[in-house]
């Protein structure tokens, strides 16, 4: 049965309202402890186990950490009740089988609102088992000589009685001291009342130990006894007891054997990583039961497997605790560690189902949820799996309906500032600064955070990075993230901590944030693309949100572009009311955008979005080129040639970085309209930045000469790969690929296969389109479904806008049906052609369609040939006849 929830009960006069403190899920929790408490069980009952053995490396710790409001302190309780009473154990978590071993829970909250010290925690364990039946009395001599000495006056039972311990672990302990004390005296013949001498009592029964009298041959076993009762009874001699109560369970009758299973939960509230008085307190209570098992909550992974902590605390390194060594490569959110392997666990959000399920379950009327279905559903998205979140809009939803508002899912697009308060609780002030500034990245390394946050050392944002809302992605190029819903808080809500952030503080951090990627990016290496698209992801959307100057990303965004790669941003443009673009950041982000989806999008699309852009007048001259450039190179595969050549010479006209570029487009809208000896003239001007070599290769395929075009194309690759831009090699490559595939070369498919490799690594629509026509070219004549893949093809390419590739597409269909000398099927090409070349561009590609099939022109392009038209018609006709020749001899001989 779930406990009733009473602060929803009480929040509302809904009589019919069942509430209920849900509990979803943590099946894999509740299996990882019961392995190991099964483990654990088969060491401490195998004959070489030694409780008192000092040396022996510990595994009797399991360790479940996680961020604020997980459900830590929830799942502590459930492991508590359901190892003291199996009906208590939810129905969805298996039965353990312990083979007759009775286990002892006991948990002990080490929260500030528990008042925790560290003898309330001793006490707490012993109170524990006083459920035995038996004094303990090595261990309860210790004890009584220890609070007599701490606590004059003060006897043990008033302290239990007022400290709620004595309700509830009962009354049992003091009488169970007092019988020890009394056995321990009887057996050294002492006089007297025991409970006024326990000075005389020690010491006695020290001297006894030393002389080792049979009188004490019970107590002579636990050969430590005696020098913890010479021990000044301090604090730090009380550490050490603990030893006294595993050698007590070790020598416990069959009958009465018990296994301690103590719950120590909450433990980042025991002090700070720097001063770990009381964590030493508490570790040494570990070590020193073996036969005990512990499993410990808290907010972050336990280090005593650091080396690093030797003198801080007692017992340090992999050697002492080998389960608690943290993994170079951490788990998977989704993958648990096996017991033996790693004994920590991440307490991992709720997933979608299970956010649903507790929000159903969680308030109910007359059995049925009272949060409907959609608002269940806003709930659950918007709290990325945290419990906390879901608790919080519980008592929103109610809130609302006390007010006589009837919730609806737009009331729970809402920020709970709670959650920044849980989260900064136990954050030393550095911390809260690394936070709050590591919440502007998306993903961010210790140097990032540390120099957004303005700090001059990294000690505060090493120990952020360990803290559990920080996720680890190990192969990222930044390796750490904030929890998405944690993040997100502390960037919208209404922070109402003491040393919150004013707007002129974050936009402070922001400067000091975009400052920060790009100092990265300008010590990286100019070929390293997946640093220069993280700092341009993270660099703009800082720079918009905040309004900021575009500084270094004028630059970055050049070397975006200059590569022709075109990775994803994965930016959308925030804009002001009425679609007016807000800052210079939102205009280079739409830009971006734009060039980068024209690999997707039809390029009628490209243009109105580039339009647009250069419309706004926000983006410094250099870069407004860019869409004038690029908005006409898109014109030019739309067909819209006069409006793309006067984009390129307003653009060729300005001298800036792409004049080259646009004096290529020039080139190639001369070849467009077939006037080929211009466009070679032009070629020998425009050097690299102009790319001669592609502009070559070409003016020279559409001639019929593929040696020549094939050997442009080829150093245009090299000289791409030189210059390590790897998107003009892979265009080149392409295209040396696609024009020797209209010959008999027997290395086609390995330039085929080259230009699939190099476009891999890129985003080339054209390009890859390209390929996939000098595949059907290579496979021109046979009978492998090149009509069917043309069609398959040309319906891709429909949708891209891209006029220039279809035209390709036709021409390459016609060179099939000429090989097969299917007139019908050169018809239907030339007809296409004639329609998608009617403005007069490409209209030379009605001639070779002509020419491949040795058919007469009846009225020719006005294209300007750069040989006789006679001889480009017979390089073409070649091509047809070689092609025939090569597929004849295969048939005659039986080869593919």
């Amino acid at each position: 049965m779930a406990d009733r929830d009473l602060r929803a009960l009480f929040s509302t006069n809904d009589r019919t309202l069942g509430a209920a403190e849900a509990f979803t899920n943590r099946q894999a929790q509740w299996g990882f402890v019961v392995a190991a408490l099964a483990e654990h069980l088969r060491h401490v009952n195998s004959p070489a186990f030694a409780p008192d053995d000092l040396e022996a490396a510990r595994d009797n710790v399991v360790v479940f950490h996680g961020i604020g409001g997980i459900g830590k302190s929830t799942l502590s309780r459930k492991f508590e009740a359901s190892l003291s009473d199996p009906g208590q154990r939810p129905a969805q978590w298996s039965a353990p089988a312990w083979g007759g071993v009775r286990i002892l829970p006991v948990r002990i909250d080490l929260a500030r609102s528990a008042n925790p010290d560290f003898e309330k925690v001793v006490l707490s364990v012993r109170l524990a088992l006083a459920a035995i039946g038996r004094p303990l009395p090595a261990f309860d001599v210790a004890l009584r000589r220890y609070w007599e000495h701490q606590h004059p006056g003060d006897p043990l039972e008033d302290f239990l009685n007022r400290g709620g311990l004595t309700a509830r672990f009962g009354k049992a302990l003091p009488q169970q001291m007092q019988s020890a004390l009394a056995d321990v005296a009887q057996a050294l013949l002492l006089p007297g009342t025991v409970g006024s001498a326990i000075g005389q009592v020690t010491g006695a029964l020290v001297g006894a130990l030393r002389e080792r009298r049979q009188t004490v041959r019970a107590l002579a076993g636990c050969v430590r006894l005696a020098d913890l009762l010479e021990s000044e009874p301090d604090l730090d001699s009380l550490s050490y007891y603990p030893h006294l109560l595993a050698w007590e369970l070790a020598r416990l009758p069959t009958a009465k054997k018990v296994t301690p299973v103590i719950l120590l939960d909450a433990f980042e509230e025991i002090g700070d990583r720097t001063h770990r008085d009381f964590e030493r307190l508490l570790q040494r209570l570990v070590w020193l039961m073996p036969n005990a098992f512990f499993v410990i909550t808290g907010r972050s992974r336990l280090q005593w497997a650091d080396e690093a902590l030797q003198g801080q605390l007692d017992f340090t390194g992999p050697a002492a605790w080998s389960g608690l060594v943290a993994h170079d490569i951490p788990q998977t959110r989704t993958e648990f560690p096996a017991p033996g392997r790693e004994r920590q666990m991440l307490i991992g959000d709720f997933s979608f189902e299970d956010c649903d399920d507790y929000l159903a379950r969680r308030l109910s009327v007359n059995g049925h949820p009272l949060i409907g279905d959609a608002i269940r559903r806003v709930i659950g998205q918007r709290s990325h799996g945290l419990p906390l979140y879901l608790d919080l809009s519980v008592m929103r939803f109610l809130e609302l309906r006390r007010s006589g508002h009837t919730p609806q899912p737009t009331d729970f697009d809402h920020d709970f500032p709670a959650l920044i308060a849980r989260t900064l609780s136990d954050l030393t002030a550095p911390e809260r600064q690394v936070l709050r500034s590591a919440s502007l990245f998306s993903s961010f390394d210790v140097a990032l955070a540390t120099r957004a946050a303005g700090l001059p050392q990294e000690a505060p944002a090493l120990r952020l990075v360990e803290r559990p809302f920080v996720r680890e992605t190990p192969f990222g190029l930044w390796p750490f993230h904030l929890h998405a819903l944690i993040r997100a808080t502390i960037r919208g809500a209404d922070d109402q901590t003491d040393d919150r952030w004013s707007p002129a503080d974050w936009q402070q951090a922001a400067v000091r944030a975009l400052a920060a990627l790009g100092e990265q990016w300008s010590r990286g290496s100019d070929r390293d693309r997946l640093l220069l698209v993280g700092c341009l992801r993270q660099g703009l959307a800082i720079a918009r949100d905040y309004r900021l100057d575009l500084g270094w990303l004028i630059e970055a965004a050049w070397t975006y572009i200059g590569d022709s790669v075109w990775e994803p941003l994965d930016l959308a443009a925030s804009s002001e009311a009425e679609g007016v673009t807000a800052t210079a950041a939102d205009v280079l982000v739409e830009l971006l955008s734009a060039l980068a989806r024209r690999q997707h999008e039809n390029r009628a699309r490209t243009v109105e979005r580039l339009v647009a852009v250069a419309d706004t007048g926000l983006l410094p001259a250099e870069l407004h080129e860019v869409a004038i450039y690029y908005r006409a190179k898109a014109q030019r595969d739309l067909g819209h040639t006069e409006g793309s050549r006067q984009g390129m010479q307003v653009v060729a006209a300005g001298g800036g970085r792409l004049a080259a570029n646009a004096r290529r487009g020039l080139a190639h809208l001369s070849r467009l309209a077939g006037d080929f000896p211009t466009a070679l003239e032009a070629a020998e001007h425009l050097g690299w930045a102009g790319r001669h070599h592609r502009v070559v290769g070409d003016v020279r395929w559409v001639q019929g000469d593929m040696a020549s075009a094939a050997e442009a194309f080829g150093a245009a690759r090299v000289e791409g790969e030189e210059h390590g831009k790897n998107g003009e090699a892979a265009m080149s490559q392409a295209m040396r690929a696609f024009t020797l595939s209209f010959t008999t070369d027997p290395t086609t498919d390995d330039e085929i296969d080259l230009g699939e490799h190099l476009l891999s690594r890129v985003d080339l629509r054209a390009a890859t389109l390209d390929v996939r026509i000098a595949a059907l070219l290579r496979d021109a004549g046979t009978d492998m479904g090149v009509e069917d893949r043309a069609q398959v093809l040309a319906a891709e390419i429909s949708t891209s806008g891209l006029l220039f590739v279809q035209a390709k597409l036709e021409l390459a269909r016609a060179f099939h049906h000429a090989i097969r000398d299917g007139q019908a099927g050169v018809a239907s090409s030339i007809s296409r052609l004639r329609e998608l070349t009617r403005e007069g561009y490409y209209a030379y590609y009605v001639d070779i369609a002509h020419f491949m099939a040795d058919l007469p022109l009846d009225s020719p392009s006005r294209a300007r040939w750069l040989d006789e038209q006679r001889t480009v018609r017979q390089r073409w006709r070649s091509m047809v006849i070689d092609r025939r020749a090569l597929l004849a001899s295969r048939s005659a001989t039986g080869t593919p």
